[in-house]
């Protein structure tokens, strides 16, 4: 009789079948319920946070950028021109809107854009940057203009400053050799310098000559001439705007531009 009861107890093997076939169909049930769950929680994420189109990016994670654009719809929002990888149809709304904000709000780049688009808007194309540059300062109603010059364009630089003098506008000169601090002073090695070391070389001093335009508080700075990262270093400590009137380039009589025009020829090998 126990032994009866013991068989009863025990389930046979057709049964362990049934239950576990029972068992992994309600499992693959729970599967798809939880399918269906996930695919309402991303819907409703995608709503409430929605994700930016990420740029085309080339081979070694270089991004497609501005560089790589030939069509230029951005110019009069042509929106059905817009390449894949434009940068206007991927701009981050918060960043966009926070810069239309200081365009609106903060006094001094308010005035710097209105003028801006003043001498665009009346002399492309008509004026040299010279005279337009001379027509923002006075549009911008700059009181003391700051000149940050290379020593190598003081003549350029005099020029400038007759024209000034002319439209009536003063204008505060310093020179990149301000102070004739010699180049090993601040580490600059003798390989490193024109002379290699056989004269006294006085360093360029762009962060001098920042301060000193800063302690004549000009409203605003003109850049001629300053070289490769001496100008960043100048626009770095400046407290006043700064705009560019000359880039300098010995080799091309100051148009760096022409490289890049003769890039399929002289230039290719840059």
């Amino acid at each position: 009789m126990a032994e009866e009861v013991k068989k009863k107890g025990r389930k046979t093997a057709e049964e362990k079948k049934a239950e576990l076939k029972a068992l992994n169909k309600e499992a693959k049930a729970l599967e798809k319920q939880l399918e269906k769950i996930k695919a309402k929680a991303k819907k409703l994420d995608e709503a409430v946070n929605p994700k930016k189109e990420k740029p085309v990016t080339l081979c070694g994670g270089q991004c497609l950028t501005c560089a790589d654009c030939r069509v230029k719809a951005c110019f009069n929002n042509e929106t059905g021109k817009y390449p894949p990888f434009c940068l206007t149809t991927a701009v981050d709304k918060e960043l966009l809107q926070s810069a239309k904000d200081i365009y609106l709000n903060d006094e001094i780049d308010k005035n710097l854009a209105l003028t801006a688009a003043y001498v665009e808007g009346n002399f492309y194309g008509k004026y040299t940057r010279v005279q337009e540059t001379i027509e923002f300062i006075k549009q911008y109603g700059a009181k003391k203009v700051g000149i940050a010059t290379c020593v190598g364009l003081l003549n350029e630089t005099g020029i400038f400053a007759k024209l000034l003098r002319k439209h009536g506008i003063e204008y505060y000169a310093v020179g990149c050799k301000i102070g004739a601090i010699e180049k090993s002073e601040i580490g600059i090695p003798p390989e490193n310098t024109l002379t290699k070391g056989e004269k006294y070389e006085s360093m360029c001093n762009p962060i001098m000559q920042a301060k000193v335009l800063n302690a004549q508080k000009t409203d605003l700075n003109v850049v001629i001439g300053l070289c490769v990262g001496h100008d960043a270093l100048f626009m770095r400590y400046a407290e006043a705007p700064s705009t560019i009137l000359i880039v300098k380039d010995r080799v091309t009589g100051h148009n760096p531009a022409v490289p890049l025009y003769t890039a399929g020829g002289i230039y290719s090998k840059i």
